[in-house]
């Protein structure tokens, strides 16, 4: 049995777990501190090529590349970047190339920098009118479940698929001087 300590800082194992069962070969990212953990173990992995963007746009490009040359991507993004990406978003959808974006919430519970407030509120609504599923994670303990469900809606059914980490989840960025 897991005590909650465990489950608190283990959910970004679990989703490094599920890219390794469902074959992710290349994770595009922004940095980013709620994905910090998640990307040090993809960047740790040999069967997994880390790629840092420049813009989160850039990896819609990774994710349709890896898919024409036979491999599978995920994307992990801020809510923020999220808005960069409308435009390109189309590019999945049209071409039915199956992805998951794992997309950690700012502008949320907690949150110190009002800039972050409005694009977080709209973040869901946004990747729905780009034809993404969205699910939404609040707990840890329902990491493991709801990545590995959109992990395999994705890549079985060519669809695209938004994990929302929220804000409660990954804890309020906190603002250092």
């Amino acid at each position: 049995m897991h005590s909650p300590a465990d489950v608190e800082t283990s959910w970004p194992d679990a989703i490094h777990a599920h890219f390794r069962r469902i074959g992710i070969r290349q994770v595009g990212y922004v940095p980013d501190a709620g994905h910090s953990r998640l990307i040090a173990l993809c960047r740790d992995d040999p069967q997994i090529v880390d790629v840092v963007l420049t813009t989160e746009e850039e990896g819609v490009g990774l994710v349709a590349g890896a898919a024409l040359g036979g491999q599978r991507a995920a994307l992990l993004m801020q809510s923020s970047g999220v808005g960069n990406c409308i435009n390109m978003f189309s590019l999945l959808r049209n071409c039915g190339f199956g992805c998951i974006v794992l997309v950690t919430m700012r502008g949320e519970f907690g949150e110190f920098n009002p800039w972050q407030v409005p694009m977080g509120a709209i973040t869901e609504d946004v990747l729905r009118l780009a034809g993404f599923l969205t699910y939404r994670v609040d707990t840890a303990d329902a990491v493991d479940e709801i990545v590995g469900a959109g992990c395999d809606m994705a890549f079985n059914g060519n669809l695209q698929i938004a994990v929302l980490l929220s804000q409660r989840l990954i804890g309020p960025k906190q603002w250092t001087r």
